[in-house]
């Protein structure tokens, strides 16, 4: 297995946008055209797609469907895609829609039977989000942090067939930190579930040093400023991945 790189779209308001630390009022808008974003990646030789609908993880349902049609109209991979993901026909409606991947993080705190329910149902299609803060689980956008410890939310799902847990350490995520690499590989390991790594990706490095715990589990990484800004080049990070076993 090689490292999976995901590029980042993150819609908000029908734009392209990156966040600091999931924070909405501190958004940077990169362009207003979705689908061309979408098609530029493909162009580069991405085979997959990480999507997040930021205004329906704030108000718990779909608000961007049809920036998320658009993406989908062209490009020609897999598209993961995350934000106010609470129901079953939140789910379903992605499925139709042409969706790989749906990913829970809200709901799976917060109603994991419903999570375990569907990971049964659409096998290989969830991916329950750990998204942490000081260790333990954010939700509602990021705009909340529960008691929750990040490890046991992960274990929760150790035997529902989830596909994967995405890891995001919302503390680094659009600042360009680098990828809490440490925090990322230790979830890994504790758990059977492969792991995605998202927040604070600065460049190739990152690429590299995920790409060497492909046997702990490290299943992909998720980036978005770091492209989106230069300072990493698609096509070398699909280069290094690839190289990754």
């Amino acid at each position: 297995m090689s490292l999976i790189v995901f590029p980042a779209i993150d819609l908000k308001g029908g734009q392209v946008v990156r966040l600091a630390e999931g924070d909405m009022d501190r958004a940077t808008v990169y362009g207003d055209n979705p689908a061309h974003q979408a098609a530029l990646f493909a162009e580069a030789g991405a085979g997959f797609l990480h999507v997040v609908d930021l205004d329906g993880a704030f108000a718990g349902k779909a608000v961007n469907a049809g920036a998320v049609k658009g993406i989908l109209d062209v490009f020609p991979g897999h598209v993961q895609l995350g934000g106010g993901i609470r129901d079953r026909a939140a789910v379903e409606g992605w499925f139709d829609l042409g969706v790989s991947r749906v990913v829970i993080g809200t709901a799976a705190l917060k109603n994991p039977e419903f999570v375990k329910q569907a990971a049964r149902d659409f096998p290989g299609g969830i991916v329950v989000a750990v998204d942490a803060r000081d260790g333990f689980v954010a939700t509602e956008g990021w705009a909340e942090k529960s008691d929750m410890p990040v490890v046991d939310m992960a274990r929760r799902f150790e035997d529902a067939g989830v596909a994967a847990l995405l890891f995001t350490d919302v503390g680094r995520d659009g600042l360009l930190k680098g990828c809490n690499v440490q925090a990322t590989v230790d979830l890994a390991r504790a758990t059977d579930i492969p792991v995605i790594a998202s927040g604070g990706v600065a460049g190739i490095s990152d690429i590299r040093i995920l790409s060497l715990h492909v046997e702990d589990g490290i299943e992909g990484v998720i980036t978005g400023r770091a492209l989106y800004d230069g300072r990493l080049d698609l096509k070398a990070a699909l280069a290094v991945a690839a190289a990754a076993t």
